[in-house]
């Protein structure tokens, strides 16, 4: 009698044994599957994720000391916060990004210094390599904070190897296989020129950095303005940008940006009461972190199309492929002016050198000291201007594949997986 009891016993036990590994296989089944819908939650409320090209943008490049201690620079915070230990609420920070042209750097510095409200912001100055003028003159500025950024993969980090010249490097038209030499041509048959390319490199890895590695700025969700080291910015500039920003949703919910300046680096405006949509131009310009975020989902288009200037690979690949016109909106009379004469191409070598001392003589009237748009002006559209556009398959200088690589790392640099 007792045995048959032990026995119904422990066949009770397995029963609520049996019951309870159901119902915890239950529980983990459904505790998994209620994370899985909450990932797939979030990621559909999120905003729009940022692409990531590892795979292809992976390169092996051999930093050299300069290039790391750059990196080890860029971490530094920025100055002058003895001076200005806080920024404004709704500062709009500035990024100016220069290359070697000094002479150029102390005009836009100089001219900075006298912007209404430039004490109130951050200053970012990204530097193409390291020139200890150009860095000289940066340490120099006393009238809001400021912070050096030097990109570390500059050709002009590299003198012996790539991105830099490298000893095996195809030079010109040569032929790979018959000259024994590394490299991918252009499609117009050309090999690759470190300095042409510095340039796209440059602007895209200072975008990427600002936007999405620097401390100071990867959760900045306002507009950045972006100007040059040879941008003449006037008085009112930051109060102007600052009121255009604000109309932008309301006057122009489908422009992208805000410009200082016309597209036609040559127009000062038009004088007229009216506020203007244009396509974007490439002196003076700002945008938010939404559009930064659809220009990075196009990292591909702007690496691989074959074109050295930024500008132009924005007009002509990345721009079109939005779906719609790409409107700026600024005002009738210019904020910033292009002023240099010496292009980059040229350098500040010994030979073939441009000269320009950078002297400058803009005539600043009062109105320009002041904010001088009006909110209640009506928008112009102006559609259909001339200028690059899709279909146009670019100059070329951007074939080898080491640089379309090397801009795909950028691209993954702050969002590796």
């Amino acid at each position: 009698m007792s045995v048959l009891m032990g026995a119904s016993s422990a066949k009770k036990i397995q029963v609520k044994n049996g019951r309870f590994v159901r119902f915890a296989l239950i529980l983990v089944a459904l505790v998994v599957l209620f994370v899985f819908a909450s990932l797939s939650l979030l990621r559909t409320n999120a905003p729009p994720s940022y692409a990531t090209y590892s795979d292809e943008g992976r390169i092996f490049l051999k930093q050299n000391q300069l290039s790391k201690m750059l990196e080890e620079w860029n971490k530094l915070p920025p100055r002058n916060l003895d001076l200005y230990p806080s920024l404004a609420e709704d500062h709009i920070v500035i990024v100016l990004y220069v290359h070697n042209r000094p002479q150029y750097l102390k005009v836009v510095v100089e001219s900075l210094s006298k912007v209404v409200g430039i004490n109130e912001t951050l200053l970012v100055v990204s530097h193409d390599g390291y020139f200890q003028e150009m860095n000289a003159i940066v340490d120099g500025i006393r009238f809001c904070q400021v912070k050096q950024i030097f990109a570390p993969y500059s050709p002009h980090v590299f003198s012996d190897s790539f991105p830099g010249v490298s000893p095996r490097d195809c030079k010109n038209k040569d032929d790979p296989v018959q000259n024994n030499c590394e490299g991918t041509a252009d499609q117009y048959g050309n090999h690759r020129s470190p300095k042409i390319v510095s340039l796209k490199h440059h602007w895209w890895w200072m975008m990427n950095t600002v936007w999405d590695g620097m401390k100071e700025t990867r959760q900045h969700s306002g507009h950045i303005l972006f100007i040059e080291e040879d941008h003449f910015i006037f008085p009112n500039a930051y109060l102007n940008l600052q009121l255009l920003v604000k109309l932008k949703s309301e006057k122009c919910p489908d422009c992208y940006a805000a410009n200082l300046a016309p597209s036609d680096v040559k127009s000062r405006g038009e004088g007229a009461e009216v506020l203007i949509a244009e396509r974007m131009g490439n002196v003076g310009y700002s945008f938010n972190r939404t559009v930064w975020r659809k220009i990075h989902m196009k990292a591909r288009e702007f690496c691989f199309f074959d074109e050295y200037n930024w500008d132009i690979t924005m007009w002509s690949t990345v721009y079109p492929s939005f779906g719609k016109p790409v409107y700026t909106l600024r005002g009738p009379r210019t904020s910033a002016v292009h002023f240099g004469k010496c292009g980059l191409h040229q350098g500040q070598g010994k030979q073939h050198a441009c000269i320009d001392d950078g002297q400058v003589n803009f005539a600043i009237e009062e109105k320009d000291k002041v904010q001088n748009i009006d909110p209640r002006w009506r928008l112009q559209v102006y559609s259909n201007q001339v200028g690059y556009r899709a279909g146009f398959k670019g100059w070329g200088g951007w074939g080898d594949e080491r640089d379309h690589r090397l801009c795909l790392m950028f691209a993954s640099m702050y969002h590796q997986r």
